[in-house]
């Protein structure tokens, strides 16, 4: 346990092992990370990984070996693709402001590629009652969107307390979704801040505002 670092993980993470839960699918980690002023992730290494952040209040520093870096405000998002490996570090940027980020990590179809980093600004507005694909295969996306390397996609969403979406998934696919602020309801599974669901087997997902006002969530569409 550490005083800088407020850490819920979805699954096996560092010293949170659980062989019941280590990933869906493509999706290998989801962590709710809170980080104190001033604090973050050293420099430390990774490889053969998709690794997104996902800001929702604060500013997050980030640099690794690339030469890459800059600073990430709330709806902004980041990927770094490890590939061949990389070493990074994280910091809250603020001296008195908590951030809090998402911390997304996606298994690539590719291993072994030279690493890269990518940043783009999402504004609020652009996902306002409907859903804003932030990251996809390369195939997928244009303009002010992530490219990764795995057929999988990940959309961002704020529906407001009467809102309703809906998103038809295609046979064979998973999705996951993740509550990051507020509540929401997907088909009858109502979803609070931090709570996420697995889904298979359906055809479609409707999701609704839960009536206490606005929610922002995340949508992973997995092979």
């Amino acid at each position: 346990m550490l005083d800088w670092l407020d850490s819920y993980h979805t699954f096996s993470f560092g010293g949170y092992q659980d062989p019941r839960y280590d990933g869906f699918r493509s999706l290998r980690v989801l962590n709710d990370d809170r980080l104190a002023p001033g604090k973050g992730f050293g420099a430390h290494g990774h490889r053969d990984m998709e690794i997104l952040s996902y800001v929702l209040t604060g500013t997050l520093a980030h640099r690794d070996s690339t030469g890459d870096g800059g600073l990430l405000g709330p709806s902004e998002v980041q990927v770094m693709s490890a590939g061949s490996g990389v070493i990074h570090s994280e910091f809250n940027a603020s001296e008195g402001v908590e951030v809090y980020f998402l911390q997304i990590w996606i298994e690539p179809a590719v291993m072994d590629l030279p690493p890269a980093y990518h940043q783009i600004t999402c504004p609020a507005g652009e996902k306002q009652g409907r859903l804003r694909l932030i990251a996809g295969p390369k195939d997928a996306v244009n303009g002010d969107m992530l490219a990764i390397h795995q057929d999988a996609r990940m959309y961002a969403a704020v529906l407001d307390a009467t809102g309703s979406l809906t998103y038809e998934l295609r046979a064979g696919r998973g999705a996951w979704l993740q509550c990051a602020t507020g509540e929401v309801r997907v088909n009858d599974v109502v979803l609070a801040e931090g709570d996420g669901v697995a889904v298979i087997d359906e055809s479609s997902l409707v999701m609704k505002g839960d009536g206490s006002g606005a929610s922002e969530f995340l949508l992973f569409d997995l092979p």
